[in-house]
């Protein structure tokens, strides 16, 4: 009777091993379906970082593939352009769903996009792992138990930069913004922050430019009518490069400090070339000159696979599918409440180092890199830069809670 109960005892042992490695399938055939991945962006629109992104993606597909999979699934990712339009951008999740038969949602660039799919994902209880989208409404105001958000957000951005700023002593600051969801909550959060931390601050004009079709000679000059003693600055891409060009041609920043955000980033600084700013406080990634073993591997391994060096979309893209492959991993499922049970709290490896997704908001700790442009062998550069960790960069939980919806806290 013993010898029977042992052996019953240790079948159950067995039992009980196989269900758990076989959470993501047990049968062969189950074992050979990919977890797909429906993947929405403007790839056409932002090509600067969107490329560099879609590569990023690939490499991390093929070293989690190579590696095996997830529980022995391959990972598959299947994208669609959403044309810059939120309206497009749901329409494509809804094909995604119902057509390709994802189990999960992923990717965003524009932060209107980013909070039309937050929306859509609550609306239809799927997970979305936003990778890009700045917006602090997508995990605080605009936040739901569904969505989880890559990238550093708009204030920890201009949390990390302010400090910077109120060194500089200047009292009469101008502000340029593109004029959708990113660039009115960067400018509105950076008046905020600066205002306390030095509070004889004014701000004595504003230029919100409309996205992609700025007018850099009338912003010009209405920047310098205002006679500002320091500039702060939130375009990017075209409109960036259409302001540097104008505002030098006009001496617009001809002993004027000038902070901007994103514009270390080489999807703006490189095109540039020689008549990339000097001495400008920025957020970017001087991949050159970063010299981590975690991240010289990442740069190495890109490298090798595209013959390109990578920008911070490759970055972006590369963390997003590792991200996913670590939640779905911890999960031992691709079924949606399993999936956001363990991405809070999540901690999982970027070229950057570890980082994790609060539980409390879901967004991750990824940090971003400060320092100041300037320009050598004829390319900008970021020289003097600091890593600072996202984790450092949160308003309190306490603030945190009064954004954020009640049923998005469960």
């Amino acid at each position: 009777m013993k010898s029977s109960l042992v052996v019953h005892g240790r079948a159950l042992s067995a039992l009980s091993t196989l269900v758990v490695l076989c959470g993501l399938g047990c049968t062969g055939a189950q074992a050979q379906t990919p977890i797909r991945i429906g993947e929405i962006n403007s790839y056409k629109a932002q090509a600067a970082f969107l490329d560099p992104y879609r590569k990023g993606m690939d490499l991390a597909l093929e070293e989690v593939n190579a590696a095996g999979g997830v529980g022995g699934r391959r990972l598959e990712v299947i994208t669609r352009d959403d044309g810059a339009s939120p309206g497009d951008a749901v329409r494509a999740a809804e094909e995604l769903l119902a057509r390709e038969n994802v189990q999960m949602l992923a990717g965003g660039f524009l932060s209107h996009i980013g909070l039309a799919l937050g929306d859509f994902a609550r609306q239809k209880k799927v997970f979305f792992l936003a990778s890009e989208p700045l917006t602090d409404k997508l995990v605080w105001e605009n936040g739901n138990r569904y969505t989880f958000r890559l990238r550093p957000s708009t204030y920890m951005q201009v949390s990390m930069i302010v400090p910077e700023a109120a060194r500089l002593k200047k009292k009469r600051w101008a502000i340029v913004y593109p004029n959708y969801e990113y660039g009115q909550s960067a400018a509105a959060t950076f008046k905020t922050l600066l205002k306390q931390a030095q509070p004889d601050v004014e701000f004595v004009a504003e230029q919100a430019t409309p996205l992609g079709k700025v007018e850099a000679g009338a912003v010009v000059q209405a920047l310098s009518d205002s006679h500002p003693d320091a500039i702060f600055n939130v375009l990017f891409g075209a409109d960036l490069a259409r302001l540097v060009r104008e505002g030098t041609t006009r001496e617009l920043f001809k002993d004027r400090p000038v902070v901007s955000l994103l514009t270390g980033e080489p999807e703006y600084l490189d095109p540039l070339r020689d008549e990339a700013p000097a001495g400008w406080i920025v957020t970017g990634y001087p991949w050159y000159a970063i010299d981590t073993p975690a991240h010289k591997a990442f740069v190495t391994a890109y490298q090798k696979k595209f013959g390109d060096y990578p920008r911070l979309g490759s970055i972006v893209g590369y963390s997003t599918i590792k991200a996913i492959a670590a939640g779905v991993r911890a999960a031992g499922s691709t079924d949606t409440e399993k999936l956001i049970t363990a991405f809070r709290g999540l901690s999982f490896d970027t070229p950057f180092g570890r980082a994790e997704f609060r539980r409390l908001d879901h967004q991750s700790t990824m940090g971003a890199f400060v320092g100041r442009t300037a320009v050598e062998g004829g390319r900008g550069v970021m020289k003097d830069f600091t890593y600072l960790d996202g984790a450092r960069f949160q308003p309190s939980d306490e603030a945190v809670r009064r954004m954020r919806p009640a049923d998005a806290q469960q």
